[in-house]
């Protein structure tokens, strides 16, 4: 059989919607399925995307060398139990955990995993204060919050209260928060880095309403913190900043190791700052292949790869190698923004202060569209979203731009020549059908 028989045999099986009776050689399948992904977008190029797309070639290494093992065997694979442990106690002392022996915490596949598990301990502590008798438990979160908790709402019958975003503010409103709380409200999220706009959340000033509310009326609201984005830039780059197990309500929190973590997906991690906040109940201890092994996940198969990945990441960069690359990221981003004013048609919602994130808007009573602009550098690469904001904004339109490690300035320098184009050709555009319109209009 001649290659060009080989190939055409490939691309018609490829094509098929049925497993193939026999097999083809590893090579051809190998580059058959890589030339149809390159279709597929160039990874540097998404801005959308909070998730790394860049590692070492080291660490890719040592992670196809554990893909094979699965987290849950913890009696089959101790070592790798322990390293996650390890990498519990270490996330959970740059979060200020005031007693880290009292701590409990575990790997995720991500955030929204991570999210189910801290709602569904919020949810059956509650219950048990109460006795175990029946009550419509809520959860309250800004509308701005990101659809895995709405999920979990979903899922597990949780009235979901959302505090509505205004003009100017896309973020939570604390005083509004605890508005919407009484004796049934199992928690209040707070957002460690907006997906919407790249913000944080007050938490610190979410805490002392909710003491004041708490204190006024006996009971025990918590906050979960969904640091899903800044739970790994906080500690680095805003070290006094309070947000984490300093303050007195804040009892769990959530990161995705997969985005600032620098790993690839996907991992994320969940840490109570007290046993006592995890109720033991939820806890299983399974009887599996010999031996005794406490779980609480929702999946009971997991690589092993990412969770070394993380650890790999915390032995080789420390914290002073995660500190200069998110230093790096935040002064792409500033750069970014300072070159967005220049045009004096974009409001700058976040420099990439925060999280290292630049969204933007359109300034008031300006005509221009941020969906033409998103398009036009798409037709060069680059992924730039464009969206709406949430329910009562949804007349603001906003962009955003992740920068990630792996993005460097000479990126971004082509990436601002490219939206200074597009920029250009979108105004002349809006020029163009305006011209059209007054001439349809004067006939």
């Amino acid at each position: 059989m001649t290659n060009y028989q080989t190939n055409r045999e490939i691309a018609q099986k490829s094509h098929s919607n049925k497993i193939a009776e026999k097999g083809l050689p590893a090579r051809l399948v190998y580059n058959t399925i890589s030339d149809q992904l390159i279709l597929d977008g160039n990874a540097k190029q998404n801005l959308a995307t909070f998730v790394t797309t860049y590692m070492e070639p080291e660490v890719s290494k040592l992670m196809g060398d554990v893909a094979n093992k699965n987290m849950i065997d913890k009696d089959e694979y101790p070592q790798t139990a322990d390293i996650e442990n390890k990498c519990v106690e270490i996330i959970a002392n740059l979060w200020n955990a005031p007693d880290i022996q009292n701590i409990i915490g575990c790997s995720t596949t991500g955030s929204s995993e991570a999210c189910m598990l801290a709602g569904l301990a919020m949810k059956r502590k509650m219950q048990l204060r109460k006795g175990n008798k029946p009550f419509t438990p809520n959860l309250i979160t800004g509308i701005n919050t990101q659809i895995c908790w709405e999920k979990f709402c979903n899922y597990w019958d949780v009235e979901m209260r959302q505090v509505p975003l205004e003009k100017g503010r896309y973020i939570i409103d604390p005083v509004e928060a605890v508005k919407l709380c009484d004796e049934n409200t199992i928690g209040v999220v707070g957002i460690l880095g907006s997906t919407f706009t790249g913000e944080y959340e007050p938490i610190e000033k979410l805490n002392t309403e909710i003491d004041k509310f708490n204190k006024k009326t006996g009971l025990e609201i918590p906050i979960h913190v969904d640091a899903a984005s800044g739970g790994f830039v906080a500690p680095f780059l805003q070290k006094n900043l309070k947000w984490d197990f300093r303050l007195k309500w804040v009892k769990s929190i959530n990161v995705s190791g997969h985005k600032f973590g620098l790993v690839y997906p996907g991992v994320g991690w969940v840490i109570w700052k007290d046993k006592k906040d995890l109720p033991e109940e939820l806890v299983f201890n399974v009887n599996y292949l010999g031996g005794k092994m406490p779980t609480f996940t929702l999946n009971f198969s997991k690589s092993a790869s990412q969770v070394i990945g993380q650890y790999y990441n915390f032995v080789r960069l420390g914290f002073e190698g995660y500190k200069k690359i998110h230093e790096e990221s935040r002064e792409i981003a500033n750069t970014i923004a300072k070159n967005l004013k220049k045009y004096d048609i974009f409001d700058i919602i976040s420099e990439g202060n925060d999280i290292p994130v630049v969204s933007w808007k359109v300034k008031d009573n300006v005509k221009f569209n941020l969906f033409l602009l998103s398009e036009r550098l798409g037709y060069t690469g680059w992924q730039v979203p464009a969206y709406t904001l949430p329910e009562n904004l949804t007349d603001v339109v906003v962009m955003r731009i992740v920068i990630r490690e792996g993005f460097s300035y000479e990126m971004a320098d082509l990436l601002l020549k490219d939206i200074e184009k597009s920029i250009e050709y979108c105004k002349a555009n809006e020029e163009a059908l305006e011209h059209t319109k007054s001439q349809s209009f004067s006939h």
